[in-house]
């Protein structure tokens, strides 16, 4: 079985902050991690290859150089394999640039039986690359997996809703989006980080390297436009009213009024 996982680097939450004159995320100085959501994807597919004989894992992401540190942990994780696209005509890509990026990329590994995605990443939360990468390519797509069976060519996963889970199957080659549910991901081991910075290597692949048409990829064939990136206000202090029922309820009214909310 032959496993791709995408993942990306991001900024870790705990330190992002936004720069109030260009509404931009302050990354200089900020560490980076691989995205939570990408991490419950890689580990389930280890935990196909821990499960099954002949399982290869690839992993795939798109970024500047140094995402290489990213990479090295999945390899560290257990990952056989790491590529990383990285061209400045790839840079400011926006969901639907990265997904015929990636798309690209995924064509040229050309064998493949499962595509792992997040379901999102923490510096966009738009959850639109996966289904994105699974059109481009026209494979099936089950999102929001928080649970997953392997049966021969064919897998059957219980996907995400509000109010409890629906259960779908689809034939191999295929496209699972991971959430949190899933598992709980492993941490690297003494030896495995050895190996990943000593013995294993990092593809790098450029815009040369894959197929891909440079009016689908960047800044400037990037669709979304962001009109404007803020920290929202914090709330007002609140208020208790005392007394008895009909009066706190005047009251109330009278507040509500006053906001212009009634």
């Amino acid at each position: 079985m032959k496993i791709i996982v995408c993942i990306k680097q991001v900024p870790d939450t705990n330190e992002v902050r936004i720069d109030p004159k260009t509404g931009t995320l302050i990354r200089e100085g900020v560490p980076s991690i691989i995205n939570h959501d990408d991490k419950n994807a890689l580990e389930e597919a280890l935990k196909l290859k821990d499960k099954y004989k002949d399982v290869h894992v690839t992993v795939l992401t798109m970024g500047p150089p140094q995402a290489d540190v990213a990479l090295r942990e999945a390899l560290a994780m257990g990952a056989d394999r790491a590529i990383l696209l990285s061209d400045r005509a790839f840079a400011g890509s926006d969901t639907w640039a990265t997904a015929k990026t990636l798309t690209a990329a995924v064509k040229k590994i050309a064998d493949y039986d499962i595509i792992f995605c997040g379901r999102q990443a923490i510096d966009g939360d738009t959850a639109q690359v996966g289904p994105q990468l699974a059109e481009d390519l026209g494979i099936p797509q089950i999102t929001y997996v928080t649970h997953l069976e392997v049966n021969g060519k064919e897998v059957k996963a219980h996907r995400a809703l509000e109010d409890g889970y629906e259960v779908l199957t689809t034939k191999m080659p295929c496209l699972l989006t991971a959430i949190k549910e899933l598992n709980e991901p492993r941490y690297p081991s003494v030896k495995g980080i050895f190996e990943a910075y000593r013995e294993k290597q990092v593809e790098v692949w450029s815009a040369k390297d894959i197929d891909i048409n440079l009016n689908e990829t960047g800044l400037n064939s990037s669709p979304t436009n962001v009109r404007r990136t803020f920290t929202p206000s914090p709330k007002g202090q609140g208020m208790i009213l005392e007394g008895s029922g009909r009066d706190t309820v005047q009251e109330l009214l009278f507040k509500l009024g006053e906001k212009h909310l009634i």
